[in-house]
């Protein structure tokens, strides 16, 4: 079992949003000895999801509603799933967002270091946009795709 401040340095989270957390009704079994919170492996788990859920995007009230899920059994493995289906393609939108930027950032540190080394971006430009090195073309073409 884990004090609050023991899982707020565990977890990088201040006490105040685990207290938050645990008000909002997201550690239902959650045991207190002398009105202090203990945090036993069914709410670190319980957190682990939480905060993958938060990342993906999901807002507290509809995590809420996960756990309470949870908390009714096997009847609501279908709209648990749904849920996580629904966040796994968003947060595969966001990587492939991410991975243009990515490769723009590859693109550029790459450009950068060729105009360092010719002493200017004369050579660079006549390239553009489409006569760069293979592996830059592909990086540039993703980079600039709609």
């Amino acid at each position: 079992m884990y004090t609050i401040g023991q899982i707020s340095k565990l977890f990088h989270l201040p006490a105040s949003t685990l207290r938050y957390y645990d008000k909002e009704g997201l550690f239902p079994h959650m045991e207190r000895s002398s009105g202090i919170r203990r945090f036993g492996p069914q709410e670190i788990e319980a957190l682990r999801i939480i905060e993958c859920l938060k990342k993906s995007g999901l807002e507290i009230k509809d995590i809420k509603q996960f756990m309470e899920w949870c908390s009714q059994g096997s009847s609501t493995y279908s709209q648990r799933r749904e849920l996580f289906l629904r966040q796994k393609e968003i947060v595969e939108g966001e990587i492939r967002k991410m991975e243009k930027v990515l490769d723009m950032i590859q693109f550029k540190c790459w450009y950068y270091e060729q105009a360092m080394q010719d002493g200017n971006e004369d050579r660079l430009n006549e390239m553009l946009p489409d006569h760069l090195p293979e592996e830059i073309q592909k990086l540039y073409d993703h980079a600039h795709e709609d």
